[in-house]
């Protein structure tokens, strides 16, 4: 049986968040699993430079708060992440800096990785990829923290414990298997390969701000006042996914980890605040969302149908800036910048969205019935 406790936390306060995640960890009998001289690495989502307040990143006070509670059991803390884009020491210092995190980390005595070293490893248990290439510190941890943001996603619908660990993979290797997964099922199972391969000891969700609509960074930020906290990744996001209102069994990772038997849904034990609570009804979800009356349809009409509701990214000329972002994120190189605005080749998009999660300016949209750059 899979516990996950939630918490009710109505702000970054940190009386409130030490309270929480302290309860979270004797009631789940977390404290045992973290032995004074442990190396413990600690894995926020810091997908983007970006303010705490916009609900793209872990907050840092929540990041603080488990890593007093580590320190506290007589480990180490090391913070470690690889954003999209390239992964260099100069670049991951200026984002833990804007993010954040060089000053919370100074506070409270943690160390912020910035070698930016990795390498291969293959992954046993996998049954869609077996080689990854993952940043040198979850392979030499004593003890792996998976902090989460919640959020909407753009192809896998949510973003939580399981999805933060995509970011273990070196920045632009990231493509790659966006490039070698282009279709969402695959991709899903991949995602669940790299979990089960990192194998988190404690997965946490920030969700007291969470992202709404068109996530993981172009969305709203929206309150949800919850912080999640489980040993199983897949129960965890299967029980936040429930609080803001989406089936756990539409995102095809978790289905594809009931499927593989590593959590059963109607096994999990949720203590604390109760998924009632909690539960926000009019949670927007990502334009992405796939269409469900195209069964409803005769059969003759359904390519067409399909054909014109999928979901693309779309570029408007007038908002562009031509930074290159969005290029420099595509797995299948299918956009390039002509005149200083980005231009995507709709012949070649394989509908990752990359470009809308990578985009500093947040102005790539998701559209249906588009026509790209007219």
């Amino acid at each position: 049986m899979a516990c996950v406790y939630l918490a009710q936390c109505a702000e970054y306060r940190t009386d409130l968040l030490d309270a929480a995640v302290a309860e979270a960890f004797e009631v789940l009998g977390l404290d045992e699993k973290i032995q004074p001289g442990m190396r413990v690495v600690i894995k926020p989502n810091l997908i983007m430079r970006s303010k705490s307040e916009a609900g793209i990143i872990t907050h840092p006070a929540v990041t603080a708060a488990v890593g007093r509670r580590v320190k506290a059991r007589g480990a180490s803390v090391l913070i470690a992440e690889s954003p999209g884009g390239p992964y260099s020491p100069g670049i991951m210092k200026s984002n833990f800096a804007h993010c954040g995190y060089t000053a919370m980390a100074q506070e409270n005595g943690f160390e912020l990785y910035t070698a930016c070293a990795s390498r291969e490893v293959t992954a046993p248990k996998a049954q869609r990829c077996r080689q990854f290439t993952i940043v040198e510190p979850f392979l030499t941890a004593d003890l792996i923290i998976d902090i989460a943001k919640l959020k909407t996603h753009g192809m896998m619908l949510f973003s939580g414990a399981v999805k933060n660990l995509f970011g273990t993979v070196p920045g632009l290797l990231k493509p790659e298997l966006h490039c070698r997964f282009p279709e969402k099922q695959p991709f899903a199972e991949m995602l669940v390969d790299l979990c089960e391969r990192i194998a988190p000891t404690i997965s946490i969700i920030d969700g007291i701000t969470a992202m709404e609509g068109n996530g993981p960074t172009g969305g709203s930020p929206r309150f949800v006042g919850v912080l999640g906290v489980s040993e199983n990744p897949y129960a965890l996001d299967d029980v936040c996914c429930r609080v803001v209102r989406i089936d756990p069994q539409d995102v095809l990772y978790l289905s594809h980890a009931v499927e593989r038997g590593l959590y059963r849904p109607q096994e999990i034990e949720t203590l604390g605040a109760s998924v009632q609570s909690l539960y926000v009804p009019d949670f927007k979800m990502p334009d992405s969302a796939s269409v469900d009356f195209l069964d409803r349809l005769p059969r003759f009409l359904r390519p067409m149908a399909s054909k014109l509701t999928t979901p693309r990214p779309y570029i408007p000329k007038s908002k562009c800036v031509g930074c290159g972002k969005c290029a420099e994120s595509c797995p299948v190189q299918t956009i390039t910048i002509r005149n200083h605005k980005a231009q995507i080749d709709p012949s070649k998009c394989i509908r990752c969205f990359c470009c809308h999660e990578m985009c500093p300016q947040h102005i790539v949209e998701i559209r249906r019935f588009s026509l790209f750059n007219l």
